[in-house]
């Protein structure tokens, strides 16, 4: 079976799609690891592929998306990120691949996907829940069950395609609604790219839920994960071998939910320390943290998610100023000021 993988994300996290794609390439060096990034080099970064553990970069813009850049705009990074992955899974399913995989940036593999994948030999659409098991406990229930309900009852970190038939139509179906309605607004019944998929199972046959407790093992799921690491170094969960883990939030706000709910299971705490240091190993100096090109106006001016809300929602804005990065004889960063909207550049 010919596979391609990819991650999208932006340089802020290539530390992280590092470790994902080193991982990738120790279980499956015969796949086509693909880094999907929506961002412009940092000044004095030069990505070279060929130092890299993927095999090759598409950036975002050549993805044939119309107006690139307004379109863009619309989005926050988490937005966009998210978003671009329909694009590029419909797009690959010409690219002469039997299967398509994506994973988030921040996920690594400890074993072959290989048992998973053989279940797009009946299946043609692969999707992991949040949650295998109920949760008994309240603060639980509240932080994981609800969280789940509110975004998303699978976790798009993980999805499995394959190219033909229903993987086809589905890849199809989810590029139409990213490019439209990829955006942070629970309160509209829309989280990013994960609540779509709360319909796939109706809308679409063979859509197979990986039930396997050693795949996309995360905060939000350990409360009912047990994960051991034997003497031979082995680590399983709930018996399964660990094949994936999902280290979302890397910092303090994952460190403050792993510590609530894997409580005394030191191998979990070990997991975590092994990619802390990956990640830290795979950071380059010269990416300031937080990096974004396409989170900053023309001329530098940092752009929040207000200014980005107000012209995705004004028809006369998006009209006025087509590119509203654009600087040049004020643009929309002008309009901003002039309504009080934005700051005024030191004296």
């Amino acid at each position: 079976m010919r596979v391609t993988c990819f991650s999208s994300f932006t340089f802020a996290y290539l530390d992280r799609a590092r470790v994902l794609f080193a991982s990738l390439r120790r279980f499956h060096p015969d796949w086509d690891l693909v880094a999907l990034i929506t961002d412009v080099p940092p000044p004095g970064f030069q990505l070279r592929v060929e130092d890299e553990p993927f095999d090759r970069v598409v950036y975002a813009q050549d993805l044939a998306i119309p107006d690139f850049e307004a379109w863009l705009f619309k989005h926050d990074v988490v937005e966009v990120c998210t978003a671009v992955k329909g694009p590029f899974l419909h797009q690959a399913c010409g690219s002469g691949a039997d299967a398509v995989v994506y994973l988030d940036p921040d996920t690594a593999l400890f074993e072959s996907l290989g048992p998973v994948l053989a279940r797009l030999q009946d299946s043609d659409i692969l999707l992991t829940p949040h949650l295998l098991d109920p949760n008994t406990d309240r603060q639980a229930i509240l932080d994981n069950d609800l969280s789940a309900s509110r975004t998303g009852i699978f976790n798009l970190g993980f999805v499995a395609i394959r190219t033909r038939g229903e993987g086809a139509r589905f890849a199809r179906w989810w590029n139409d609604r990213l490019l439209e309605f990829c955006y942070d607004d629970i309160p509209a019944g829309l989280f990013v790219d994960q609540k779509w998929c709360d319909h796939a199972p109706a809308l679409f046959d063979k859509v197979g839920v990986v039930r396997d407790p050693g795949c996309n093992v995360a905060s939000w799921n350990i409360s009912q994960r047990t994960v051991a690491i034997g003497r031979d170094g082995a680590i399983t969960v709930n018996g399964a071998p660990l094949r994936f883990w999902h280290f979302t939030k890397l910092g303090p706000t994952g460190d403050a939910m792993t510590r609530r709910y894997a409580g005394d299971n030191h191998a979990v705490f070990e997991i975590w320390r092994w990619y802390k240091e990956q990640v830290d190993a795979a950071r380059d100096p010269i990416i300031p943290d937080r990096y974004w090109a396409y989170g900053v106006f023309g001329d530098g001016t940092p752009i929040d998610k207000a200014h980005r809300l107000i012209w995705r929602d004004r028809a006369d804005l998006r009209e006025r100023f087509p590119d509203p990065f654009d600087v040049t004889d004020g643009g929309y960063l002008a309009w901003l000021r002039d309504e009080g909207l934005a700051a005024r550049p030191a004296a």
